[in-house]
């Protein structure tokens, strides 16, 4: 009885299987939704009855349900590389150049659509789906196979003739239709709407309840094949595998023999895209076969067979309804457009900054004007143009504030500059907390217990008005205040006590000299191993400093002829913060590099630039700022610029790439 009841069990999950692979794959179902559920129910019951033959891949199991409170972290044994950005036709054409230059052979590519969603690592053994794991930072992600087996798109058990072991990557996202859905119904219970498909595809994976994620509808496409060995020769039989073995693949994806089939691609869906019942960014391009995606290999980020095409920002058109103005942490006020809400690139847009004066008058900006605003990089909105023919007649020019909105005070336009300031630095609000909030930042003393908030709380409490006031605070000061628990209060007067610790360098990055960044906080430091001899340095000794010119100099002298700042620097040296330099701070690891300069440019993806340079100085060499002949390396990251090509026209320059760097101080 038992052995008929399971193969009853296992009829009924294969031909559910089956319906599913034929509604989600083929799109050709062949029985009514009545009728599956029918089955489905029937299949439920018999689990439940006969909990002996459970199975983690039965498609009842897509329901949902299960809690987790905690996602583990799980390495990818194939890391997740972020693919080049191209925005224009000339960069596809230097690609391919620098294809062919490097395998000298001809080249096909494929064509597929960017999905606008949350990218998927997806393990399956033996044919079942056995994890699945976001892409975190590449390198590692967490792991929510229990909310990815809800999502219908994605098979549980595969067909055919499959690898034993591999890894499907993908695109999980959300159909226009299911997020306008979700939003319809958060907004009848009173919630404010999700901003846009993505982020609301993203977020849902990362929901603890499986049974609230299968209610989002999420939807999911595979796109890439990663194993240690491949059946076949080319991304484009590995496509048409996987659709056999039960996998969702893009119906638009496309084999194009040469650039012009891509072009033609890319300018269709372009056109098109806006008629998907989901939402796409751009194009991805492959080269195809596998042998020579090998030979090409991978930069420090990306795969060198592989190329993102980003369409360009979308434009609407809103109304202006008025011009508000930041101050920020170093006094520059910063005009903001504040628009009639409007539906961009899938997010509501309701501000635009204008960034100053200038642009103002260049856009000839007018009251209540209807404007044009597109997102540069699809990320920030900025206003590009005006609809004069919608202008009213008596609508008034846009006059930009003589003084500041927060205190009052004047406002002073630096003649070289296009950006206003207030002066009052010592007392106008929104600088004050600024300061306070730079020297508590990751780059300055690293005290992550205090946060804008609570800063501005501490403010408004008169609690604290510059950094020495931090180390005064007590319990009894801190307890009575909003959202404060014992807990919490520890930990800030623990991080602010941990602050004693951090070297002079950040100290005085910290501080918040105007023009002193970290990089000249560490030269600064260098030459001048105490703020009592900063302090008392003149502007010509300071200008013997490399990079530090009078501007600079003017800037530190000018910060120390201010008795507030000087007593606030006694203070911070009375409490015990670092105000020398250390003995271990620059500590010699060796001299492999010594006697040679080094720039580094571009996005780092294997260490900051802050750490880049560190290294440097720590085995003997030198950073400068600039490409010139002097410099020896120029170390480049993703999207190098104007700096890597100054380097190639002098020629005797040596670039590297992040991994050659390493390996050049691992030589000795």
């Amino acid at each position: 009885m038992p052995e008929n009841i399971q193969q009853k069990i296992e009829k009924l999950r294969e031909e559910l299987h089956q319906h599913n692979y034929s509604y989600y794959v083929l799109d050709e179902p062949v029985i009514s939704d009545f009728e599956f559920d029918l089955k489905l129910k029937e299949l439920q019951e018999l689990e439940l009855k006969h909990p002996e033959f459970h199975d983690p891949n039965s498609p009842t199991l897509r329901v949902g349900g299960g809690i987790t409170k905690h996602f583990p972290t799980v390495q990818h044994p194939f890391r997740m590389y972020s693919l080049d950005n191209s925005y224009d036709f000339d960069d596809l054409e230097d690609w391919e150049k620098r294809i062919i230059k490097t395998i000298d052979e001809p080249v096909e590519f494929v064509a597929e659509l960017k999905y606008d969603g949350a990218s998927i690592s997806i393990l399956y053994e033996k044919g079942k789906l056995s994890q699945a794991v976001t892409r975190g930072d590449g390198f590692q992600g967490d792991e929510i196979t229990a909310n990815v087996r809800t999502i219908s798109d994605i098979p549980l058990t595969l067909r055919g003739n499959f690898p034993p072991k591999f890894y499907m990557r993908g695109e999980i996202y959300l159909t226009r239709k299911n997020f306008d859905k979700i939003n319809a119904a958060r907004e009848e219970e009173g919630l404010d709407p999700f901003m846009n498909p993505r982020n609301t595809a993203s977020g849902s994976l990362k929901t603890q309840d499986s049974g609230e994620v299968r209610k989002r509808g999420l939807s999911a496409v595979l796109y890439q094949f990663v194993a240690e060995n491949s059946p076949v020769e080319t991304h484009w039989e590995l496509l048409q595998n996987a659709k056999e073995w039960g996998f969702k693949i893009s119906d638009q994806a496309q084999l194009c023999k040469n650039l012009d089939e891509i072009k033609t691609f890319i300018n269709f869906w372009d056109e098109q895209r806006h008629l998907l019942p989901f939402e796409i960014d751009g194009i991805v391009l492959k080269v195809n076969s596998l042998q020579q995606q090998r030979n090409l290999g991978y930069t420090a980020k990306s795969p060198r067979w592989a190329m993102a095409y980003k369409f360009k920002a979308e434009k609407v058109e809103t109304e202006l309804q008025s011009v508000s103005y930041q101050v920020g942490r170093t006094g520059a006020i910063t005009p903001v457009a504040n628009l009639k809400p409007v539906l961009l690139a899938g997010t509501v847009v309701k501000r635009a900054s204008l960034h100053n004066e200038d642009i103002i008058k260049k856009l000839d900006l007018h009251e209540n004007d209807f404007v044009f605003v597109e997102k540069g990089g699809e990320i920030i909105p900025k206003i590009v143009g005006v609809n004069f023919e919608k202008r009213a007649s008596d609508s008034e020019e846009i006059q930009y504030i003589s003084n500041c909105p927060e205190c009052g005070t004047e406002l002073v336009k630096i003649e070289d500059q296009a950006i206003h300031f207030c002066p009052n630095e010592m007392h106008c609000p929104p600088q004050v907390v600024g300061k306070m909030i730079h020297y508590v930042s990751r780059k300055a003393l690293n005290i992550v217990s205090l946060g804008q908030e609570t800063i501005a709380q501490l403010y408004r409490e008169k609690l604290v008005e510059n950094p020495a006031d931090f180390y005064v605070l007590t319990k009894e000061q801190l307890l009575p205040l909003e959202r404060m628990a014992e807990k919490s209060v520890q930990n800030i007067i623990s991080g602010i006590e941990k602050s004693k610790e951090i070297p002079f360098e950040k100290v005085l990055f910290g501080i918040g000299i105007k023009h002193v960044g970290e990089t000249v906080a560490k030269k600064l430091v260098k030459n001048f191993p105490s703020i009592e001899a900063l302090k008392n340095a003149t502007i010509e000794e300071l200008c013997q400093v490399e990079d530090i010119g009078e501007k600079i100099a003017f800037s530190i002298t000018e910060f120390f002829s201010n008795q507030e700042n000087v007593l606030m620097i006694e203070r911070l040296k009375s409490y015990g913060v670092q105000l020398e330099k250390g003995e271990s701070q620059h500590e010699i690891l060796s001299s492999v590099l010594e006697g040679k300069t080094f720039l580094f440019t571009g996005k780092l993806s294997l260490f900051t630039r802050e750490q880049a340079e560190e290294m440097v100085e720590k085995n003997g060499g030198k950073n400068i700022s600039a490409v010139s002949k002097n410099l020896n390396y120029l170390v480049v990251g993703e999207k190098a610029g104007s700096k890597l090509k100054k380097a190639q026209t002098i020629g005797t320059i040596e670039i590297l790439d992040e991994q050659q760097f390493l390996d050049l101080i691992k030589k000795e």
